[in-house]
Parts: C-alpha cells; sequence; structure tokens
C-alpha cells in the first residue's frame, strides 16, 4: 500500500469531479483526480450551462472563458405542428436577478475543457488510463486499489474518496449503494449540423410533435445547430442508423423549409432515469451521474451534478483541514438528496407527458399543452418563475439543519438556505454602487450586516467577512426591491446560501451557531 500526500481522491475526470478537484484546490486541500478514460471526452450530449452554474463559474475564475466558447441562448421558442405558440423570455425576466440571465449553450466537452486547464493551473493534472478497482473502509481512511495504464494494481491510503465516475460508478458500486431506477424506452438522437431554416435565431428551439419533440440549441459558428431528438419508431431497434435517416421526421415535424448543409456528428442512444438510495457510506460520497442521472428537459442534469461538487467542496475541505467537525459531512446527504430526487420526479413527469406514445397524448401535446404553454408563457410571473426553476438559482436548503433563523423575517424576505439574491449596493457611505457578488469570497463565510451598527463577531480562523450595508436612498430602494428587510443580518455560507439570518445581530447567537451547527472548534 502506497501512502500518498493527498486528502481526497476524485474518481472520475467529466464536469463534476473536475469542478470538485477544483473547488477543494482552491481551498487548499491536497487533491488526486484519476480517470478509467485515455482523455477528455470529445463529443458529448450535455450542453446547456444555467445561469447559478455561471455564477460558480464566476467565483472560479473561468466565466471568461466560458462566454468565449459558449452561445448565449436568450430564450426557448415553442412550437407545435409547424407553428410558433409561445416563448420563453430569459434574458428579460432574469436581467434583475442574476449576472447571467441566459442559458450558455456549451458542449459537456468545453467545459470540461475550461475546467481541466483551471485545474492545472492550480498544478494538479488528471491521471488519466486509471480505474478504481477496489475499496476498503476503516475508521480512519480508505484503501483504495487503482488499476494503471499498463496493467499493473496499485494500493492507495487516503481520507477521503468522492466518486464522480457517472452512471456506471464503481465508487457506487464497491460501496454497495444501489441505484434504483430504469430506462426509458424511447431511443434519442443528438446531431451536430450546418442548417437553416425558420427556427428563431440565438434561441432553444422546442417542437412539439404528435410523436414526441425535437430541441434545436444554436451552436457557436455560422448555422451551427445541436439537434436533439427521439428516433422515429420505424427506425428503433436498426443498426447503423444515419441522420439522413431522421431528416424526414424532422421535415415533417420541424419544417420542410429545413435546409441541412452538412452533418458532422450523429449518435443514438437511451437514458434512464435513477437515483442512489443514499450519497455517502463513510468516508466515500457520490456525486453527478454517480448519485442521479435524469432525463434531459430542462439542460438540469450536468448542472446538478456542479452544484453537487459545489455543496461537497466547502464542507470537505473544512473538515479534510481540520476547522470544522465530520458532522457537518452529513449535511451533504440532507442537501441534495431532495434536490436530486425533486429534479427526477419533475424531469421524469414533464418528460413522459412528451414523449408518450398514444394518440390522445400526441393530441394532448400538440393542441391543449401547447395553447397552455402559450398562455402561461405570456404571464410575467409565470415567466420570472420559470426562470428561477430552470436557472436553477431557486434551488434552496431551507429543510437543512444548517438553515437557521433567529428571528422571523416577512415571508417575502430571503430565508435561511436560500441562495441570497444579487445586489448592486453602496458598500460605503457615498461610495460608487457596486457588485455584492463580485466582493464575496466564496472561500469563506461572508456576514452582511443591514442597517444595525456591527458587532464583535468570532472570526472564524480567518474565513469569515464581514460588510456592513450602510442605510443610503439608493441602498434602501434596491433593497426593497428584492423585499430585504431593514434591521436584518445574513450569514452566508461559502457557497452562498443563506446559513444564519434574523432582524438584529447577536453575537453570542452566531457563536452557538457556528459551533453547534457548523461544527466549528471556536
Amino acid at each position: 500500500m502506497t501512502p500518498i500526500d493527498t486528502d481526497v481522491l476524485v474518481v472520475g475526470a467529466g464536469p463534476t469531479g473536475l469542478m470538485l478537484a477544483n473547488q477543494l484546490v482552491r481551498r487548499g486541500v491536497r487533491v488526486q483526480i484519476i480517470d478509467r478514460h485515455a482523455g477528455p471526452s470529445l463529443q458529448t450530449r450535455a450542453l446547456g450551462v444555467q445561469a447559478r452554474t455561471l455564477e460558480i463559474y464566476s467565483k472560479l475564475g473561468i466565466i471568461d472563458r466560458a462566454l468565449e466558447l459558449g452561445k448565449r441562448g436568450t430564450g426557448a421558442t415553442l412550437w407545435a405542428q409547424g407553428r410558433k405558440i409561445g416563448r420563453v423570455p430569459l434574458s428579460e425576466r432574469g436581467q434583475d436577478a442574476t449576472p447571467y440571465p441566459y442559458i450558455l449553450i456549451l458542449g459537456q466537452d468545453d467545459n470540461e475543457k475550461i475546467m481541466g486547464e483551471n485545474l492545472g493551473r492550480l498544478g494538479v493534472t488528471v491521471k488519466w488510463n486509471t480505474e478504481l478497482v477496489g475499496l476498503d473502509q476503516d475508521v480512519d481512511g480508505v484503501t483504495a486499489t487503482l488499476k494503471l495504464a499498463d496493467g499493473a494494481s496499485q494500493s492507495l491510503s487516503v481520507p477521503w474518496v468522492a466518486g464522480c465516475d457517472g452512471a456506471r460508478s464503481a465508487v457506487r458500486e464497491l460501496s454497495g449503494i444501489t441505484f434504483p431506477g430504469a430506462p426509458y424506452e424511447h431511443v434519442f438522437f443528438v446531431a451536430d449540423v450546418e442548417m437553416t431554416g425558420r427556427m428563431a435565431p440565438e434561441e432553444v428551439n422546442v417542437y412539439l410533435w404528435r410523436e414526441g419533440f425535437h430541441l434545436l440549441f444554436p451552436m457557436r459558428g455560422q448555422n451551427h445547430w445541436r439537434i436533439v431528438g427521439i428516433l422515429p419508431e420505424e427506425l428503433r431497434g436498426k443498426d447503423d442508423v444515419t441522420f439522413e435517416a431522421v431528416i424526414p421526421s424532422l421535415h415533417k415535424e420541424a419544417g420542410a423549409e429545413l435546409d441541412f448543409k452538412a452533418c458532422t456528428w450523429f449518435s443514438t442512444y437511451r437514458i434512464h432515469h435513477r437515483s442512489a438510495a443514499r450519497f455517502r457510506d463513510r468516508r466515500c460520497f457520490l456525486l453527478g451521474d454517480a448519485a442521479h442521472i435524469h432525463s434531459p428537459v430542462g439542460a438540469q442534469g450536468m448542472n446538478t451534478g456542479l452544484q453537487d461538487a459545489y455543496n461537497l467542496s466547502w464542507k470537505l475541505a473544512l473538515v479534510a483541514k481540520g476547522q470544522a467537525g465530520e458532522a457537518l459531512l452529513a449535511t451533504y446527504e440532507d442537501e441534495r438528496i431532495p434536490v436530486a430526487r425533486r429534479l427526477l420526479n419533475t424531469t421524469d413527469r414533464a418528460f413522459k407527458l412528451v414523449v408518450a406514445d398514444n394518440w390522445l397524448a400526441g393530441l394532448f401535446r400538440t393542441k391543449i399543452l401547447a395553447r397552455i404553454a402559450a398562455f402561461a408563457m405570456s404571464r410575467k410571473a409565470i415567466q420570472e418563475f420559470a426562470f428561477r426553476t430552470v436557472s436553477q438559482i431557486g434551488i434552496n436548503y431551507r429543510n437543512s439543519p444548517l438553515s437557521k433563523s433567529l428571528q422571523p423575517l416577512p415571508a417575502a424576505a430571503p430565508q435561511a438556505g436560500d441562495r441570497f439574491p444579487w445586489l448592486r449596493l453602496q458598500l460605503k457611505a457615498g461610495g460608487p454602487v457596486e457588485d455584492l457578488y463580485r466582493k464575496l469570497d466564496d472561500t469563506k463565510f461572508n456576514l452582511i450586516v443591514i442597517g444595525q451598527l456591527l458587532e464583535k463577531t468570532p472570526d472564524l480562523g480567518g474565513l469569515l467577512n464581514v460588510y456592513g450595508i450602510p442605510s443610503v436612498p439608493g441602498n434602501s430602494a434596491e433593497l426593497a426591491r428584492l423585499q430585504v428587510p431593514q434591521p436584518s443580518f445574513y450569514l452566508l455560507r461559502p457557497d452562498g446560501h443563506v446559513g444564519l439570518c434574523g432582524k438584529h445581530l447577536d453575537p453570542a447567537a452566531l457563536k452557538r451557531y457556528v459551533s453547534g451547527n457548523l461544527h466549528f472548534a471556536l
């Protein structure tokens, strides 16, 4: 057995594993990341990067590169039987909620490239052709057995293991964690094409039809689109299906005027819906597709895995560095299992609705559902709700043991467990208006004190920044817009969610929260 100078072994170098490794390393944790494949993926089905993920990318320092490689989708246009029936305006409804009010169309391969490059700058490289084949846990650590590129075996002793190794996760299987669920009966296809037609430019185009749906994503480049759809029934079960074979169904349902110039990639695949029975076995954790896999409805899967990593990283970093007790790690499951299962249930229901094969479902989809969607999406409140849901900025941990309130706040105010809203404020009286998100350090806790004097607070070993928000007219208007009360205070966790809040800051209560809920040794 080889002791290695590392705190966490990350298994899997897809988006989730790379995000976790990046977040841990920048927090001072020693990481080794392995992957059984020979190198990064070159072709991928995951496409949409949601606003909440882009906020995380900003903190990681890779947002400019992502925006350079991606294409902004400002909305989604809905079609049925060749007619435009409605539009979901992402940019208009998200512009006051996030710095990134759109979906960024950026392939999983490019996401991996960006995060891999950043990880390299932090001094860590992926060990490819390295497969996890054995796990043995005790109270002090994990013995991981690896199969190396030359076929030799190596046993490593590490404190923690993170399974980010996909739907066929070795960490999950070796930990004896079940993965209940099933595949959908339909066969899907994905194609990269150069094409022209009546599609709404710069937007995701959703085509509902009697036998299913097609999704058209605008990609970087001239007339470059990614198509995701259901394989026509007559083609299912056939070998070597080509893109040319699905063109008739595209012409029939999305319009005969579609003109296909070239297809550079075509693949068929099946989709599963599954959720692991647990996301943790003692010193081993499951994240991303190793823990949950979903239908493609809403472009949520990859983003959910990235948020798994963001949630676990700050907790695991505190514990690995001896700054917090291991009890803090139990909140990873407490917070992320409900998110994953709620997403699984909602996407599963939506997916079954849009792919049901019987004639009645087809009629409902193209006639009734289309009209309901068109009517609903003409309403501002529904548009805003849809944006908060799809963008993932509406995810909260209100039922988490880490979410506490000293005094009740108005129901419309940000609550314990919520992602703290995006605010632009004067941080000093007479000073400039600043983007509060840019000021917050996500490697630390951030205490925001509004409309009251700052009092002495615990410093958390240098892990707490404190911001006093002065009571000036411009600030009052901005706070009122998002119904943040005055006076109030919010202790933000490193991931930007509210841990403790209330009307009046009580340093003694804050200290009790930090020691009792965050398990800090003060």
